[in-house]
């Protein structure tokens, strides 16, 4: 696989995952999977998705929300593991197909009610934390969407919204990229010495997309990344 290439799609990727808190796995995964295996595609795309969330934490550090992250991280996380450990599974393409149609009904309802949010105490995070966690691992998909669609309605500034959703990603990304590891998952050596480039690429994106960040104001902002939520449950939706 190229290098080049795969150092300008993890570039790209890294603003558009930065800005919106979800979306590098959604664009990459479909891409290296033209070139690459599935268990190297997802082992190389974690460990670049891992330094993006980190990337995150660190431009963004000013928005700590210790109680965000206990009420609304630690409940989602043990909610995901129990949905993914359910006997009774739901068909991929069934479950991003359900994981859209709420994303998309989401996007429309603030549409007509801009002004509508949750509030910001530890019952809302936890029960968000929960439902977004668990359907996120019954279905096996959607996940950053999912925790994405909570944050924004309850109406947290973006510096927290955007480390929030990198702290919870990169817990979740670790987890997985050793359980590849311990599944005898294995990069070929040129994609290795390819992240010396991979990971730079990775915080000049989101570095650009920092600033982009900082321009952009608080509205402007949910609005945008309602945008990318709805691109991405018609992605879902209809091609799953």
């Amino acid at each position: 696989m190229d290098i080049f290439f795969l150092t300008l799609l993890t570039f790209l990727t890294s603003i558009v995952g930065t800005i919106t808190g979800f979306g590098i796995s959604t664009i990459m995964v479909p891409v290296v999977l033209l070139f690459l295996p599935l268990p190297q595609t997802l082992l190389l795309v974690g460990v670049i998705h891992w330094f993006g969330d980190l990337w995150k934490m660190l431009l963004f550090k000013h928005g700590v929300n210790k109680k965000l992250l206990l009420y609304f991280g630690l409940p989602g996380v043990i909610a995901a593991i129990l949905g993914a450990m359910l006997v009774v599974r739901i068909p991929e393409t069934i479950g991003q197909e359900i994981i859209g149609l709420i994303i998309i009904s989401y996007v429309i309802f603030h549409h007509f009610k801009p002004k509508f949010k949750l509030r910001a105490n530890s019952n809302t995070y936890i029960l968000g934390g929960i439902s977004s966690g668990f359907l996120a691992g019954l279905t096996g998909v959607g996940g950053g969407a999912l925790r994405s669609v909570i944050l924004l309605a309850i109406n947290i500034p973006k510096d927290i919204y955007i480390f929030t959703s990198g702290a919870l990603g990169a817990f979740i990304d670790a987890s997985r990229i050793s359980t590849y590891l311990f599944s005898g998952v294995k990069i070929n050596q040129n994609l290795i010495w390819g992240f010396l480039v991979f990971i730079p690429a990775s915080f000049l994106g989101a570095e650009v997309a920092k600033k982009i960040v900082d321009l952009v104001p608080q509205k402007k902002f949910i609005l945008l990344v309602n945008l990318f939520l709805f691109i991405l449950g018609i992605k879902l939706i209809l091609f799953p």
